[in-house]
């Protein structure tokens, strides 16, 4: 077995990060924020899985596996202990903006909502109030154009501006698809985690896959209604298979606990 160095590990890591970014920065996470989260990240992984004897890792080991000093590794556990969940994020100019557009009152109509502003020249103008949120290194226009194309603020006709909504989000995705997202991508990462990491009599899990890089885009159409059929098919005899030997403690007390078990499947293409 040939072992795997760091610029390969660090390349591969990059192979796969690339659509996470992308639906990072969809969804408007700055580098800072995902930056956080992933010190949280280490820390967390760190304590939870280096541990000796089954005890979590101490906070001098925890700091050498991490490359964090102790006193960030303490402040991480700190964070995860109060809020494992959520983590203070950096927030964008666009965001800023916004906030200044709906919170400060130079910036309010008569009904304390957004005033509808002039591109720039004296009193209420977008460039005022992208100097009101700190966002002066930004140029207007850029920022403009982000935000017109987020659907967050609007051109009139006579060429005002005229905030729509509260929160900036570039690519606006459904709540559902980013929570099964997270379930997906961390199955399938966890799968390799266990076949990488496996010692002793532990099994391998199954990971399999077909792939061609010589086919014809045109012959896309027909794998997807060949996948839908046939991975339909597999599924639905996997899902009956689960749903027999399903955990049934008052008919099998002895069967121990229940854990969860699936599988999954999904179309490459690019």
């Amino acid at each position: 077995m040939t072992l795997a160095t760091t610029d390969q590990v660090l390349r591969s890591t990059h192979q796969w990060l690339k659509p996470l970014v992308h639906v990072l920065l969809s969804c408007g996470i700055t580098w800072r924020d995902f930056a956080e989260l992933s010190k949280s990240t280490y820390v967390e992984v760190a304590t939870e899985n280096f541990g000796k004897r089954g005890r979590p890792t101490n906070v001098s080991r925890t700091a050498i596996l991490t490359g964090l000093v102790r006193r960030d590794v303490r402040k991480q556990r700190q964070i995860l202990s109060q809020t494992p969940h959520t983590l203070p994020g950096y927030v964008t100019k666009a965001s800023l903006v916004l906030s200044a557009w709906h919170l400060t009152p130079k910036f309010l109509d008569k009904n304390r909502q957004p005033a509808i502003l002039r591109m720039d020249g004296k009193g209420k103008t977008f460039t005022a109030l992208i100097e009101q949120a700190g966002g002066s290194d930004v140029r207007p226009s850029t920022l403009l154009k982000e935000l017109v194309s987020a659907g967050a603020v609007r051109v009139r006709p006579d060429g005002r501006l005229q905030a729509m909504k509260r929160d900036y989000i570039p690519h606006a995705m459904d709540e559902q698809l980013i929570k099964l997202w997270g379930t997906v991508v961390a199955d399938v990462a966890a799968t390799y985690v266990h076949n990488l990491t496996r010692t002793g009599k532990a099994g391998k899990r199954l990971e399999r896959s077909a792939v061609n890089d010589r086919m014809p885009a045109d012959a896309a159409p027909a794998f997807a209604q060949l996948l839908e059929k046939e991975a339909q098919a597999f599924l639905e005899r996997m899902d009956q298979w689960l749903t027999a030997h399903e955990h049934k403690p008052s008919r099998t007390p002895t069967a121990g606990p229940a854990i969860r078990l699936g599988i999954g499947l999904y179309q490459i293409q690019d």
